[in-house]
């Protein structure tokens, strides 16, 4: 039977969280807003992206947040490939594909922008599949897996889903899946714990977990 992994890719495998903050911070300050601290953007990062900017306190009567959203875009897609990966991300790909595992990333990111990531990386062999958001289309990350899975003809009991939010969990649940969470990303161990599924520091865990995911 077929084994795959599905990992979300920004806080999974991407350590982008400190450049989140800063960007964060940098919409606060424009807005002479109080900054916010590392732990608090852990403690209140959550989807949509709108009620978590709200929670920072961000004003949308200053600008919409559809504007600050395309700013964050433009500012973020080139700064990202500046970040690195968690570390022992790349050893532990190589550990799961020679077990035997299949990998694919799932991710809300654009898919162009995905890939151009993963490319800078030099991560893009070691997947069966990048999937990523076609804004064409207005697909969600739930519609995306889900169209994947019937195209290869995949039972979500084969799959893991590991991803850094309670939102991947929710992923998770929406594809018949197994879940779990890495505490190294965008939400804090304390709002993880609320999903009741096994919390890992960082993707290369599962190298020494792997009967679990079976």
């Amino acid at each position: 039977m077929s084994k795959y992994i599905f990992l979300d890719f920004n806080g999974t495998i991407i350590d982008d969280v400190d450049l989140c903050l800063e960007l964060l911070n940098d919409i606060l300050r424009n807005q002479n807003k109080k900054l916010v601290t590392k732990e608090q953007y852990k403690d209140i990062f959550t989807f949509p992206v709108k009620k978590y900017y709200e929670l920072a306190g961000v004003d949308f009567s200053i600008e919409s947040f559809e504007s600050l959203a395309d700013k964050f875009i433009a500012a973020y897609q080139p700064l990202s490939l500046q970040c690195g990966l968690f570390p022992n991300s790349v050893e532990a790909f190589q550990k799961l594909k020679e077990k035997g595992y299949h990998l694919v990333i799932l991710s809300a990111s654009e898919k162009n922008n995905l890939l151009e990531q993963c490319e800078s990386f030099g991560i893009v062999s070691y997947f069966d599949a990048i999937l990523g958001i076609d804004n064409i289309h207005a697909a969600s990350k739930v519609g995306i897996a889900l169209k994947f899975m019937e195209e290869k003809h995949i039972k979500g009991e084969d799959i893991l889903f590991v991803g850094d939010t309670l939102h991947d969990l929710e992923v998770a649940k929406a594809m018949g899946a197994k879940c779990m969470l890495v505490s190294c990303g965008h939400q804090s161990t304390n709002v993880l714990n609320q999903g009741g599924v096994r919390i890992l520091p960082n993707i290369y865990a599962l190298v020494e977990l792997l009967e679990d995911v079976k």
